[in-house]
């Protein structure tokens, strides 16, 4: 109990009116995400050429509509969809090989730990949207080409860090205490190792998260991303910017929520970083 009383407190002071608004702004574009589909909103993919270009708050299209007469708000919330399913798996494929890598090499050491190091230090060789134009050029656009291609790009992050914490703990007391008990080294890592170096990890998340929806516009701006028409933030703005004299909202909207939720995640990062941190927390509010 005083255990989870002094966690709440921690999550309290971790809070201010700015970071709580960048958490509800999340929050909002997921539970909008998930309602789309029963939402009364037109279809993003239906054209309506006899009322293309309408600004924001014309009747029956709350945002205005693009060049096709495509609707501006259900496109952007169609596009929210797209954007958190690249991110999140983007960022869950980081995770998975970033941290096994970085258990590994940290834990086992000798060859393990040069072979697992040397191949993030491969990764991290090459410019990340070099790298990432490169594999898309090779194996064309797509949402499952990104998520690969960003998770290969975003694993030595966590690789590293992970690398660090492990080797950090391994030759602490209740790790070999685990040792002592006769535990392998797999279930070393996993139930003993594995919980202690996971709150960096997790403070991680939403920045790799925030990193990966502006790598996904990025490409989907330069036409190496999401394929057309699906909606996406990216494209919405190259799309718009042939209008723009016109219409700046075309550009002006899919650019200002791209940045309102990298800035979210950026402070979702802050808050679980002062959370899961104590020392970090309490300085923060001093």
């Amino acid at each position: 109990m005083k255990t989870t009383s002094r966690s709440v407190r921690r999550l309290r002071r971790s809070l201010n009116p700015i970071r709580l608004g960048g958490a509800i702004f999340i929050l909002l574009v997921m539970v909008l995400t998930l309602l789309v589909p029963i939402l009364a909103i037109p279809d993003p993919l239906t054209q309506d050429i006899a009322n293309r270009l309408q600004p924001i708050g014309y009747p029956g299209h709350l945002l205005g509509t693009d060049r096709f007469g495509r609707d501006m708000l259900s496109r952007l919330l169609f596009g929210a969809r797209v954007e958190l399913v690249v991110a999140l798996g983007a960022t869950a494929v980081a995770l998975v090989i970033g941290v096994t890598l970085g258990m590994l090499g940290g834990f086992l050491g000798a060859l393990t730990e040069t072979l697992t190091m040397r191949t993030v230090d491969v990764i991290l060789a090459f410019p990340p949207i070099v790298l990432a134009l490169l594999i898309v050029t090779i194996y064309g656009p797509g949402v499952s080409t990104l998520i690969i291609t960003m998770g290969i790009l975003f694993s030595p992050r966590f690789a590293r860090l992970t690398y660090g914490q492990v080797v950090t703990v391994k030759h602490l007391e209740y790790v070999e205490a685990a040792r002592v008990f006769g535990n392998s080294p797999l279930r070393t890592m996993l139930t003993v190792v594995l919980p202690n170096v996971s709150a960096p990890i997790i403070v991680q998340l939403p920045l790799t998260l925030a990193t990966s929806i502006l790598l996904e516009s990025g490409l989907s701006y330069l036409g190496l991303g999401v394929v057309p028409p699906t909606p996406s933030w990216g494209l919405m703005v190259a799309d718009g910017q042939r209008d723009m004299i016109a219409n700046a909202s075309l550009v002006a909207l899919p650019s200002a929520v791209i940045v309102a939720t990298i800035l979210a995640f950026g402070l979702l990062g802050d808050i679980l970083r002062d959370w899961l941190d104590p020392r970090r927390g309490m300085a923060s509010n001093l």
